[in-house]
C-alpha cells in the first residue's frame, strides 16, 4: 500500500562497506511500497551502492572512525537521496571519463558513470563531499542529461 505522505528519514552510519546493507534495507522496501518498479528499485540500489562505496573509499579514505550521513525522501513520484561523507571532497569535472582511452581498461572508475546512468538527477555540492540523487517514477519531459552540477 502506497503512503500518501512522503517518507523522509536521516541516518548516520559507519564508514564501512557492511553498513550499506542496513541503508538499503531502510530505503528499498519503501520504494516497493510506493509502487516503484523493479527497474527503479534496481537503479536506486545500484546508485546507492556506488555512492556509498565512493564515500568510503574516496571521501573518508577508508577511515572507519568517519561517518556517512544519508538523508532520503521516498514519495509517490520520486525518491531523493543525499549522501555526505567527512572527506575533503573532489572536483567532479576532474574525474576522467571511463569510456575513453586508457581509462577503458582500468578496473575501477565507473561509479560516477553508473550513478549518472541510473539516476535522473545527480548533483554535487561545491566542495564535492555530498551527492544528491533523484530517481523519478515517471520521467519528466525536460530531463537534464548528466546533470553533474555543483551547488
Amino acid at each position: 500500500m502506497a503512503s500518501e505522505m512522503p517518507i523522509s528519514c536521516s541516518v548516520v552510519v559507519e564508514s564501512k562497506p557492511s553498513a550499506l546493507g542496513s541503508v538499503c534495507e531502510a530505503i528499498l522496501p519503501k520504494l516497493e511500497g510506493n509502487g516503484f518498479s523493479q527497474e527503479d528499485v534496481f537503479a536506486v540500489h545500484l546508485a546507492l551502492g556506488e555512492a556509498f562505496i565512493n564515500a568510503i573509499r574516496h571521501g573518508n579514505k577508508m577511515d572507519p572512525s568517519k561517518k556517512i550521513a544519508i538523508d532520503y525522501l521516498v514519495g509517490l513520484d520520486k525518491v531523493e537521496i543525499s549522501m555526505t561523507d567527512q572527506g575533503e571532497g573532489f572536483d567532479v569535472k576532474a574525474v576522467p571519463d571511463p569510456r575513453v582511452g586508457e581509462n577503458l581498461y582500468k578496473p575501477q572508475g565507473r561509479g560516477l558513470l553508473l550513478i549518472n546512468s541510473y539516476m535522473d538527477v545527480v548533483e554535487f555540492n561545491k566542495c564535492g563531499n555530498r551527492v544528491y540523487m533523484v530517481r523519478y517514477k515517471e520521467k519528466p519531459d525536460t530531463m537534464p542529461s548528466w546533470s553533474q552540477t555543483q551547488k
